[in-house]
């Protein structure tokens, strides 16, 4: 039997072939709040680093607001946990009218449970036609203790 034994951390989650958008230099960022060591470009890089978070406990949004209409096909999400057990909720959106209206791609709860549950990665393959401004809503917590929400990674394709 071949086998390997992999880490369990957010460098290399994201498979270095895909075609992944420069949403750095594509959209403006808009932020509900932002901690100053964890800023919302270290989460749009396929290359990893410390990823996003919140200065702030309880619900945020990061909305993302494309210069031109664009189309996805793949959306790529990794949160990471280390430090306190909790449940969180997230609600991923997407508008093709300049954010007058969104439609919802998925809302989805995962419980972050050390040592063993503290990654989880979700990659959605889309057609998303039009793609103005993408809006993910995290609540940190659903039983409403002191979390700060977090993106390790949030990449397009």
């Amino acid at each position: 039997m071949r086998k390997r034994i992999i880490t369990q951390g957010t460098q290399d989650v994201i498979p270095p072939d895909q075609n992944w958008l420069d949403l750095e230099n594509l959209a403006e960022a808009e932020l509900t709040s932002e901690d100053a060591l964890h800023p919302i470009e270290s989460a749009l890089k396929p290359s990893g680093g410390p990823g996003w978070r919140a200065s702030e406990f309880g619900p945020q949004t990061v909305r993302l607001l494309f210069d031109k209409p664009l189309r996805v096909r793949r959306i790529r999400l990794v949160f990471q946990e280390d430090e306190q057990d909790r449940t969180h909720e997230y609600v991923l959106r997407w508008s093709s009218d300049g954010g007058q209206s969104y439609r919802e791609i998925v809302r989805q709860q995962y419980n972050f449970s050390s040592p063993h549950n503290t990654l989880e990665i979700e990659d959605y393959a889309v057609d998303l036609v039009g793609l103005t401004s993408l809006e993910l809503s995290i609540v940190p917590d659903i039983s409403g203790g002191h979390a700060c929400a977090s993106v390790a990674q949030l990449c397009l394709a």
